[in-house]
């Protein structure tokens, strides 16, 4: 039976309201996922609701087991490392690219972007900020890094940025850590180095940067993967 636009609908709007509470801490890792309630929350059938966690699940946000349930996913040690890897690969190619491919105005953008999002994280980390604020300022990174790939000059590399995902687990790893005090100028500084057209410079730079507090958040998130397997 053909889906009605309507149910489909449905299903992306859950999707996007489990998603975002998800990378918001609003549903933290591990935590109990039931479809009935959200289904109530939402005010809409258990239908949409379980297909947006199917997509979930096969994005790695949500895992389901039996007699258990369906939980937000504790990343393991490898899940992390692993993403880490690819995010190091994708983003020095990028930074590559994008120190030989990028027009002035694309550099001048760049260092802009990088400013105000040191700017941004600086002033999250002297006062408590909403859960809007959050969410800003993970879109805001999200843009920063998503400019450099779409400089680059090709776009199978911006899309490969997005199917894999590496920024958006960057954005719960980070809500999971509460990690926002980077060291000072930490994208400002980057955004400079691509500008000066040297593509070894770029990639060592976007490398060093890419994994920054990469073995921290093993160290952290060790322990609740341990006792969440031990449940």
């Amino acid at each position: 039976m053909k889906r009605t636009s309507e149910g489909q609908n449905l299903a992306l709007q859950a999707y996007a309201q489990i998603r975002t509470s998800i990378l918001s801490g609003r549903l933290p890792l591990g935590s109990p996922i039931s479809r009935r309630k959200l289904a109530q929350s939402y005010g809409m059938s258990v239908v949409p609701i379980s297909e947006a966690l199917q997509q979930l699940e096969a994005e790695g946000l949500v895992e389901s087991w039996p007699r258990v349930g369906t939980r937000v996913r504790i990343p393991t040690p490898h899940d992390v490392r692993g993403h880490y890897v690819v995010r190091e690969a994708l983003e020095s190619q990028a930074a590559r690219l994008f120190a030989r491919m990028a027009s002035d105005e694309q550099r001048e953008e760049i260092i802009r972007l990088g400013n105000a999002l040191d700017a941004s994280y600086r002033r999250s980390g002297e006062e408590p900020i909403s859960n809007d604020d959050h969410i800003r300022l993970h879109e805001e990174h999200f843009r920063f890094h998503m400019r450099i790939a779409e400089s680059s000059g090709h776009s199978a590399l911006s899309q490969a940025v997005e199917r894999h995902q590496i920024l958006t687990f960057n954005w719960l790893y980070d809500t999971a850590a509460n990690r926002i005090d980077l060291p000072p100028r930490h994208h400002g500084a980057l955004a400079e180095i691509l500008a000066q057209r040297s593509p070894e410079k770029a990639d060592a730079a976007m490398r060093a940067h890419v994994m920054y507090g990469c073995e921290e958040l093993v160290r952290r998130f060790e322990p609740r993967y341990l006792a969440a397997e031990r449940y």
